[in-house]
């Protein structure tokens, strides 16, 4: 067994927002997907970040909203978002007081082989999947109008989620 200390990992900073990337732990490829903590601080929001990796976050601490697609999603303590590959998003915490810790799990959408005679089935495939995932809505979760992401233009990488939440969805059909 690993455990993986939070509180003892490296971190570094992308605008106001720490993170700790699992690489620090030298895992190799023996994890289908790396993995990272980020801390927003109070009354800030995470640069506006766009990456082709598949992302699943889980709020560890506090209570995020997620503007993603022109709509800002809340998602509090304990609860999952999936963001597809190319999704732009900016992860805000509306707290006064308290920092929101979120734990990302996130991968490349993987090829695989088609049929023969069919056309390749891949990354628009997951992709759908993802999409279908956050039309579904995280548990817990509420939507509201999106408000403007203002004129951040920075982008930092990152991606949340648990190998528990994740069977869950793919259990439930909304992601593989």
């Amino acid at each position: 067994m690993h455990t993986f200390d939070k509180g003892a990992a490296g971190t570094y900073l992308v605008d106001r927002v720490e993170v700790a990337r699992w690489e620090q732990y030298s895992l190799g490829d023996r994890l289908p997907f790396q993995a990272m903590w980020y801390t927003v601080p109070p009354d800030s929001s995470s640069p506006r970040d766009c990456h082709p990796e598949v992302e699943l976050s889980l709020v560890v601490s506090g209570s995020a909203a997620v503007e993603a697609g022109g709509t800002i999603t809340e998602v509090p303590h304990g609860s999952a978002f999936l963001l597809a590959s190319q999704e732009a998003h900016v992860v805000h915490n509306r707290s006064a007081d308290q920092p929101l810790v979120v734990f990302s799990a996130y991968w490349m959408p993987a090829e695989a082989p088609a049929a023969p005679g069919a056309p390749a089935v891949g990354a628009a495939d997951d992709v759908a999947a993802a999409e279908a995932a956050v039309a579904v809505g995280a548990v817990g979760a509420t939507a509201v109008p999106a408000e403007p992401a203002g004129t951040r233009a920075a982008v930092a990488e990152g991606a949340v989620g648990t190998t528990a939440v994740a069977a869950e969805l793919v259990g439930a059909g909304v992601a593989r």
